[in-house]
């Protein structure tokens, strides 16, 4: 039986931070004696305190508001503080992206321990930028926080996961900052700005880069065109990037040794920060981490497909992982912040997703059934894991066998008037101008900026094609993704990006096969940093040098029949920046120029993909 209990709310309250600056809080308490104490849930938002969030959905599709959510715990004896972030709906200050969140929300977390209703213990929750205002203040060792819940976010460093990636400019940025500035405290009280801003056509403006300060579709809310530009023009790892808020890797020591609940999944934009910030408090504390990792888009824990990929039924969060995610947390903090509650010693928890083993017919949808299945854990990797490398062949091969001793170099022009297209992967935010999620490789006309003939992105002549021959066993991937890449250049920056493909055989929904994205990367070469991320390193022409890519980490079953694929290319557009190729300071180019880049596949200079694999039979648990 669930005790239901009565509820007050106390709308708007003021809180008031260091700086004088006040922050609209709403706080829902139990109605109970004068006297009464409670355990504390609170999540900062900037996206309304009392709006309903796209990511509150049930596996039936009943969506759950903020106020159903205070009221369900409220009935497990929490009180409940939902705030605005500084510069949001009813809060006052000016937004500044990500690097207020920290000393903002300590303050918030002193004001809670003050407050006759709360009785010291405190719990934090929140989908992306919810999660990076959690971390953020965690990271100064706040009073009371006893727990968090870090749901597909939380910048363990924003430098390569989050904003930039081997030093290319995350551009769902620029498509954030245009949506959110509609919501803006400027364009919701002057209706001009906001017409204004409706009436840019971002898709153009995608298509007319680069942008710049006064000349952005931003123009018209100067606060978010400052920090839009800020973050791109810093293209170095220097104090910009070690603020708190965005950077979180050197900040361990003073967090609070306390359980955390990550989650992501492997199309979304935060893979990387979850995996490292769930590794680091593995290591550096004494409380045991859960981790969970499905294979969804941003926040989709109950969406059953990520682009054109069905995974089944198997793949929602609510009946396989748990009875359903509000279930979830609310034993989470029963768990954690409840003294009555017995708590044994545990270790790590893992549940992740493995994707694949699915037949490939098309369903009645119209999408790949690609399938997979959970497997729980207590570490990841994956207990059992080993690496396997495979070489890049001069003929499109490969093979764990290297190159040949005598093998010339694959050259192709990389030209950023022309970029290879996005088509899908792990991004968020970039509506309406791109979509993540896993898609045949293929220039369909939904995707900006491809041709629009549906032929695949291999007959481009700046994508490299390698693949292995169809596989004789099923061999699943589980974990780091590394390409080393021997290269030279005619310009003095340019990109290199690898994506790893699954490729379907022909068959009769798909004749001409289906190639799958699984996951990819970028390395910007002025920002290989051969001395460090903070230095940058213009190449010489034609200078041969080794370079990294790391795509984000994956789970996926490639099964008997199936080859492994990797493409090379200079550009994913409009995920990342496209190089101008002109080593001209980064967010501020104007001169683009066509690169001859070279890819050396011979013994000596041995390209090669570095791939995590486990046996299948390991997850027979």
């Amino acid at each position: 039986m669930q005790i239901l209990r009565k509820m007050i709310l106390l709308e708007d309250v003021m809180v008031c931070l260091r700086d004088g600056v006040r922050l609209a809080t709403d706080v829902y308490l139990p109605e109970s004696a004068p006297d009464s104490v409670f355990p504390v849930v609170i999540e900062r938002t900037p996206y309304n305190k009392r709006g309903q969030s796209r990511s509150e959905v049930n596996y039936d599709g009943t969506m759950i508001s903020r106020l159903e959510m205070a009221q369900a715990l409220v009935n497990r004896g929490y009180a409940v503080v939902f705030q605005d972030c500084r510069g949001c709906y009813g809060s006052e200050g000016v937004f500044t992206k990500y690097t207020s969140e920290g000393v903002d929300g300590v303050d918030t977390l002193s004001w809670i321990i003050e407050q006759p209703w709360c009785n010291g213990d405190i719990g934090s929750m929140g989908l992306s930028y919810a999660a990076h205002t959690q971390l953020a203040m965690a990271c100064l060792n706040p009073p009371g926080l006893k727990t968090m819940v870090l749901d597909s976010g939380g910048f363990h460093n924003a430098f390569q996961c989050g904003i930039r990636q081997g030093g290319a400019f995350e551009l769902k940025q620029a498509t954030w900052a245009y949506k959110w500035s509609q919501e803006s405290p400027l364009a919701q009280q002057n209706p001009v700005v906001r017409q204004a801003l409706k009436e840019e056509d971002i898709v153009s403006w995608f298509a007319n880069m680069p942008w710049f300060p006064g000349h952005s579709p931003l123009r018209h809310v100067p606060e978010f065109e400052n920090y839009l530009f800020e973050q791109w023009s810093q293209g170095e790892f220097g104090e910009y990037w070690q603020q708190n808020g965005l950077y979180a890797a050197d900040s361990f020591a003073l967090i609070p040794d306390m359980p955390v609940l990550f989650m992501s999944s492997w199309y979304d934009a935060y893979v990387s920060s979850t995996l490292e910030n769930f590794a680091a408090f593995c290591e550096k504390k004494t409380s045991p981490q859960r981790l969970i990792m499905g294979p969804w888009l941003h926040g989709d824990r109950n969406v059953t497909f990520s682009g054109n990929a069905e995974f089944g039924t198997a793949a929602a969060f609510d009946g396989n992982v748990a009875e359903d995610w509000l279930t979830c947390r609310l034993d989470w903090f029963d768990r954690w912040l409840k003294s009555s509650v017995q708590i044994e010693q545990a270790d790590h928890q893992v549940s992740v997703f493995v994707m694949g083993g699915g037949g490939g017919a098309k369903n009645e949808a119209g999408r790949l059934l690609h399938g997979g299945k959970w497997h729980s854990g207590e570490q990841w990797p994956l207990k059992g894991s080993r690496k396997v490398t495979f070489y890049l062949h001069h003929d499109g091969q490969l093979s764990s066998v290297p190159g040949q001793t005598q093998a010339a170099p694959l050259r192709y022009l990389a030209d950023p008037h022309n970029p290879v297209p996005t088509v899908g992967g792990s991004v968020t935010s970039g509506m309406p101008v791109f979509q993540g999620g896993a898609f045949d490789q293929r220039e369909s006309p939904e995707f900006f900026g491809t041709r629009g003939d549906n032929l695949p992105l291999s007959a481009r002549a700046d994508v490299l094609v390698f693949q292995t021959p169809e596989l004789e066993e099923d061999l699943l991937v589980a974990g780091e993704v590394t390409i080393k890449l021997w290269i030279s250049s005619s310009a003095p920056d340019t990109d290199f990006t690898a994506k790893l493909v699954d490729v379907y055989p022909p068959s009769e929904d798909y004749p001409q096969g289906y190639a799958m994205n699984i996951t990819d990367g970028i390395i910007r070469c002025r920002c290989r940093y051969r001395h460090g991320w903070d230095r940058a390193q213009m190449l010489t022409t034609d200078e041969m040098v080794e370079v990294t890519v790391e795509p984000f980490a994956t789970c996926n079953l490639f099964k008997k029949g199936h080859r492994i694929r990797l493409d090379i290319a200079s550009s994913n557009f409009p995920r990342f920046d496209s190089n101008p190729n002109s080593g001209e300071p980064q967010g501020q180019a104007r001169l683009k120029q066509v690169a001859t880049n070279q890819v050396y596949v011979d013994a000596s200079r041995p390209s090669r993909l570095i791939l995590n694999v486990l046996s299948e039979n390991a997850l027979i648990s």
